[in-house]
């Protein structure tokens, strides 16, 4: 016998009564069939319901065959009444994303002539795949029709026609279909074979917010978020936007060119240190001239700064030139000799100081998870066993 589907009837409806038909072990709890049900299973891309039977938590719901199995985490006596408790924060949620995307699939197949081959309802965002390539500035025009649609407020209709009136209808649809199909249509928007969950009026919705728009096999993938999950990403990102209007003495509208100028000013300012710094690599290369074999030890550097510096001594030196920078039990290393196959002594010191790194041609550079002291004792157990 088949569950009788009281979320197809009431997809608000979140408290019912059911009778327990059958209760088995089954692999993550116990597999619970009644003879009705409010918990939507998982399918068309729209996770499960979660929540309570009884005492019980409802940790998944699948359909087999008409018949709606719930995984639940304790058994149910057979043949008694349970009462039922879907997540209605999750429900709602679920019937959010999935009424938003139908919204502007919906826009963009008929604006763009493409087709949605794909959509996952995910635990954060709701990803949408088409297989006709759209800019960004299309899929920002889609968005504001989508908008103006859930603004609009009109009732979603639901329906299940007849083959003779299906054959007649224009609506999207991922597969052939067979036997009784339900058709959700969105006015102004979208109709579509649909076996989800979907929101009464469209402007139950609240908002759809497109966050990005990739490159994707033939066509792009949507990243959107609607409804709370939109409102919550939007005042995380106004926070974030506020901190850095104050940080920057900016208006929240001109975060953007503060952040440029500021981006502008460090360029300057690595510029100017990458001058410095050529001036007294070149004093150090100076003052180790035909020094032979060279240690450096320097306070923290950039890695680029690091081999600059091993580069500009070696050149003077005559021998070889390690350079090491940094404090604590962490420093980048640069070693650099001339004509010398210094593979197996830059891999000991790797091994033995917990290092990352290499190189060919007689350089090498990585790091080391060692303070100098460490390093120091290495240097000097190599030197010794180089006689």
């Amino acid at each position: 016998m088949e569950t009788e589907k009281l979320y197809y009837s009431d997809p608000f409806l979140c408290r019912f009564t059911a009778s327990v038909l059958s209760c088995e072990a089954s692999k993550g709890g116990f597999a619970v069939t009644l003879d009705r049900t409010a918990f939507y299973p998982e399918g068309g891309g729209q996770p499960a319901d979660h929540g309570i039977l009884g005492t019980a938590s409802v940790t998944d719901v699948h359909e087999r065959d008409g018949v709606i199995v719930h995984t639940v985490g304790s058994p149910l006596p057979v043949g008694g009444s349970v009462e039922g408790a879907v997540d209605w924060e999750c429900r709602f949620d679920h019937m959010q994303q999935h009424s938003g995307e139908h919204i502007i699939s919906g826009i963009l197949c008929g604006l763009y002539h493409c087709d949605n081959v794909g959509f996952h309802l995910g635990a954060d965002t709701v990803t949408i795949d088409y297989n006709t390539d759209m800019t960004w500035e299309q899929v920002l025009e889609a968005e504001r029709r989508a908008n103006e649609v859930i603004w609009a407020d009109e009732a979603v209709e639901i329906a299940y026609p007849s083959p003779k009136e299906l054959s007649a209808l224009d609506y999207r649809s991922k597969k052939e279909l067979t036997g009784q199909v339900r058709i959700v249509s969105f006015p102004e928007a979208d109709c579509c074979a649909c076996c989800g969950t979907h929101v009464l009026r469209a402007g139950q919705v609240g908002l759809i917010k497109v966050l990005s728009c990739q490159k994707f096999r033939q066509g792009v993938r949507l990243e959107i978020l609607c409804g709370r999950r939109a409102l919550r990403y939007l005042s995380a990102v106004f926070e974030q936007n506020r901190a850095v209007a104050q940080a920057t003495s900016a208006k929240p509208t001109e975060t953007a060119a503060a952040v440029e100028r500021l981006l502008g000013e460090l360029s300057d300012a690595k510029a100017r240190t990458a001058h410095l710094e050529e001036s007294v690599f070149a004093s150090l290369a100076d003052q180790h001239r035909g020094a032979g074999d060279v240690v450096l030890w320097e306070e923290p550097m950039r890695p680029d700064a690091v081999r600059r510096l091993c580069d500009a001594v070696a050149q003077t030196c005559g021998g070889r030139c390690m350079v090491f920078s940094g404090e604590g039990e962490r420093y980048a290393y640069a070693i650099l000799s001339p004509g010398r196959d210094i593979r197996e002594f830059v891999k000991s010191l790797n091994s033995a100081l917990q290092g990352r790194g290499g190189g060919r041609d007689g350089f090498a550079q990585g790091s080391l998870a060692a303070g100098r002291k460490a390093i120091e004792a290495f240097l000097a157990q190599d030197a010794l066993s180089r006689g």
